[in-house]
């Protein structure tokens, strides 16, 4: 387990300022999983999930990146659960897969020209002798604009994605799994998404998605 517990390039589980965050939120109890209960929280409302904040730039993956922005997306907010769960002593490390969103904005689909998300991102702790799915990407604020639950975590069962909106519409979909990894893999990270949406790697692209022009409507 010492690769899950170490820091690492993107998992900077001793970055100064993830150590603060780490210490302020693991809260009282010794228990690794209230620990990891206590984090999940922290990290899925105190980073507003913002799609745009997608980046060409390696740096913007690294947990201290997330926490300094105050806004990410999917894959850096795992990463700061992660590194946050390292430092407690909690082994972790990153799930990717590709997944279908049906409630994504016109003006995110336009920019992708596809619903679906490559290489989403979430967090696998040890717990209690098993590996236990957390996603702490959605705020809760998002979550009801969208009209859909919050998504809880106990520590004890896999925390994905609910299938379905409050209405009984479809929500999200994992279409293809990536598997669990130590770090973010960067090369095999950005080359999938680049044979994804080739048009975000052009010469003339944007480094940030977010500065693509688009003439959809925006969310």
């Amino acid at each position: 387990m010492d690769t899950y517990l170490r820091p690492s390039r993107f998992i900077d589980s001793d970055h100064p300022a993830v150590v603060e965050f780490a210490e302020k939120h693991r809260g009282p109890s010794a228990d690794p999983r209230d620990q990891a209960v206590s984090l999940y929280y922290a990290v899925r409302e105190a980073i507003r999930y913002n799609p745009y904040t997608f980046s060409r730039d390696p740096g913007s993956l690294k947990a201290s990146f997330a926490l300094a922005a105050g806004e990410s997306y999917c894959v850096p907010k795992a990463t700061l659960l992660a590194a946050c769960a390292r430092h407690c002593g909690i082994p972790a490390r990153i799930g990717l897969a590709d997944v279908r969103n049906h409630l994504s904005t016109p003006r995110l689909i336009a920019l992708l020209k596809s619903d679906v998300f490559a290489m989403h991102g979430y967090t696998e702790l040890f717990l209690r002798g098993r590996w236990v799915k957390a996603t702490p990407a959605f705020n809760q604020q998002l979550c009801e604009l969208f009209d859909v639950p919050p998504l809880e975590f106990d520590g004890i069962h896999d925390s994905i994605f609910h299938a379905f909106n409050r209405q009984g519409r479809r929500s999200m979909e994992y279409v293809l799994e990536h598997g669990q990894f130590p770090d973010v893999p960067e090369a095999f990270f950005f080359a999938h998404i680049q044979q994804c949406y080739p048009h975000l790697f052009t010469e003339d692209a944007p480094t940030l998605l977010g500065d693509m022009h688009s003439d959809s409507s925006r969310a």
